[in-house]
């Protein structure tokens, strides 16, 4: 029906007949000459009618927004002084000379405009009006232009594109599984993938060398801006090749999508150890944009007349930090009341600082609750070990170290943010040398990643000291966010054996749940790793929205509920029967 996308035209089409097919995104009658802005996914021409062709300015007098139409015109450049510089069409317009009404449209709940104010639940709702928007539109249109980049880096590099399935076994995975129950297997339940961790390394076993996916997959789990019960990951597994190729190849990868799609250049990754970057950012995904680092004191506080600071750090399994913050003693007491409430959120029993207002008057210039706490020497050395200066704010954290690396982590970015201390561009690296195990609240351990991460040593050292043991995994990030997670896999059934006896699972359950996972593993196979990229975040951040549900089509909410379709929903007694489901009465609130 159409010769053309509304938003391709430019100066070359002057003079030339086209067709146009899309919605009316604005129409205005300027006294005898009506405009219609017509929008379809590329972009939004401006069309003219003029009383000189009757029959299409009547009919442009009746149509309104939203409605769908096919218009034929004529391109010419804009009169003197009337070109839009802010669209990529602005040099030009349309003479209309036929109208055809292609459908009507009722008022639509809101506005299409980029900066209108809408509820997200509207937006929800309403999705098929909300993704016409341009903004909207222009985000799926960059998602799929990077998913075919990704495609044809892979495609070439020898990579096969092979479907995992849907439909499969529930297995530990850090999240609580989706279940499905089975119809014909009475009772037993299929889980639907939080990832397709083991049929791609069943796929290494089976000689295909080089696998990727653009998989779907499901998480039950609590959600957050970043976060979605389903979501798509760009899937990656590979044989005969080590860590420093699997990074070198996917870094590559990146770093192809960075340059054809926002013309930046990233650059080498640098390379830090988790323990390095826990120690300095209190995170295993430092945003490198931010100056600020913690710098370790519990030396310095072991003495002090200050429980607080005293008590952890004498404890091994606490730490003592302090945090300098330039030019921060403007802050006021009400924006650090509201830090102590930040820093809360993450366990932190509270949040003492000390402002240096004058460095040079030494004590006299400095301003905390804390100092009676101290000795002059142990300020001094605490403001010299810091590189303190006047106007400085210093916040401290001391607790166990799990506590002050969370709260400390956290109120780093949030005030780097709040003064404007995030430089602008892009940061990636890698974190490397992970532990393979930590410690959980019971005294059990788990996989810091998950159960198939090959550690850094062999079976007997894995088996003396699990808690020093490292594995060979490696993640992506970018501007603090983990981009991507992967490892080199155990590719020997003694060493899998091992890591689930050391997670507490028995022979029994592990031949239950993984048998064919170890059987697969003795059959020879080969040396193998990969890497699981989450193209939702990925698009997040390359297109600067605040939320992945921006740049997915069709997303849950923050309960994990479509309101677009009312899913999840009720199902018949007969569905249930058949499926050997009975309905328990859920307690209601008193």
């Amino acid at each position: 029906m159409r010769s053309n996308y509304c938003g391709e035209l430019n100066e070359s089409y002057v003079g030339q007949d086209v067709v146009l097919c899309g919605w009316v995104h604005r129409r205005r009658d300027h006294g005898g000459v009506i405009f219609l802005d017509v929008r379809d996914r590329e972009g939004i021409a401006q069309v003219v009618f003029d009383p000189d062709i009757p029959a299409s300015f009547a009919a442009a007098e009746g149509v309104r927004s939203e409605f769908v139409i096919k218009v034929k015109g004529q391109v010419r450049l804009r009169p003197a002084g009337t070109v839009n510089k802010d669209m990529s069409t602005g040099q030009i317009e349309v003479l209309g000379k036929e109208l055809e009404i292609l459908n009507t449209a009722n008022t639509p709940p809101f506005q299409l405009d980029e900066h209108a104010a809408v509820g997200e639940d509207v937006r929800l709702r309403y999705r098929y009006i909300d993704l016409r928007r341009p903004e909207m539109a222009a985000r799926l249109r960059f998602r799929s232009k990077v998913s075919i980049t990704v495609r044809n880096f892979l495609d070439k590099n020898g990579f096969l594109d092979i479907e995992t399935p849907i439909l499969t076994k529930a297995t530990p995975e850090g999240a609580r599984d989706y279940l499905v129950p089975s119809r014909t297997h009475p009772n037993h339940f299929f889980a639907l993938p939080q990832s397709p961790q083991l049929f791609k390394q069943i796929l290494m076993a089976a000689g295909m060398d080089r696998y990727y996916q653009i998989a779907k997959c499901f998480r039950d789990e609590d959600l957050r801006a970043d976060r979605q019960p389903e979501f798509t990951q760009i899937d990656v597994e590979t044989s005969f090749m080590d860590e420093e190729q699997i990074m070198g190849i996917m870094e590559e990868m990146i770093r192809l999508v960075f340059q054809e799609h926002m013309q930046v250049d990233l650059g080498q990754f640098p390379r830090m150890s988790f323990a390095e970057a826990m120690r300095r950012f209190g995170s295993d995904k430092p945003d490198l944009r931010i100056d600020l680092e913690l710098l370790d004191i519990a030396e310095l506080m072991r003495t002090v007349d200050f429980k607080v600071f005293s008590g952890p750090a004498q404890d091994p399994q606490s730490r003592v930090v302090a945090l300098r913050v330039p030019q921060g003693a403007s802050l006021s007491r009400k924006v650090i009341y509201d830090y102590t409430t930040f820093v809360a959120k993450y366990g932190a029993k509270g949040l003492a600082w000390v402002k240096v207002n004058d460095r040079a008057a030494g004590i006299e210039g400095l301003q905390s609750p804390i100092l009676k706490f101290m000795t002059p020497a142990v300020i001094e050395t605490l403001l010299k070990q810091l590189n303190a200066e006047t106007g400085d704010i210093i916040f401290f954290g001391a607790d166990k170290i799990k506590v002050v690396n969370d709260a400390l982590g956290a109120l780093r970015i949030k005030v780097a943010e709040d003064l404007g201390l995030v430089k602008s561009g892009w940061a990636p690296l890698w974190v490397v040398d992970f532990p393979m195990f930590e410690r959980v609240s019971d005294g059990s351990l788990n996989s810091l990643h998950h159960p198939f991460t090959a550690p850094a040593c062999d079976v007997s050292e894995l088996t003396s000291n699990p808690e020093g043991a490292l594995s060979r995994a490696y993640d992506m990030v970018l501007n603090g966010t983990e981009l991507g997670g992967g490892s080199i896999r155990i590719n020997k059934a003694d060493m899998q054996q091992e890591v689930f006896k050391v997670l507490g699972i028995g022979a029994e359950e592990a031949e239950e749940k993984f048998g064919f996972l170890l059987s697969a593993l003795s059959f020879g196979c080969p040396p193998h790793g990969g890497i699981a990229f989450g193209l939702d975040r990925l698009i997040m951040l390359m297109t600067g929205s605040t939320s992945i549900r921006d740049v997915i089509a069709f997303p849950k909410t923050q309960s994990a509920a479509c309101p677009l379709t009312n899913a999840p929903g009720l199902v018949s007694a007969q569905q249930l029967r058949e499926l050997n489901i009975r309905l328990r009465e859920i307690d209601k609130p008193a």
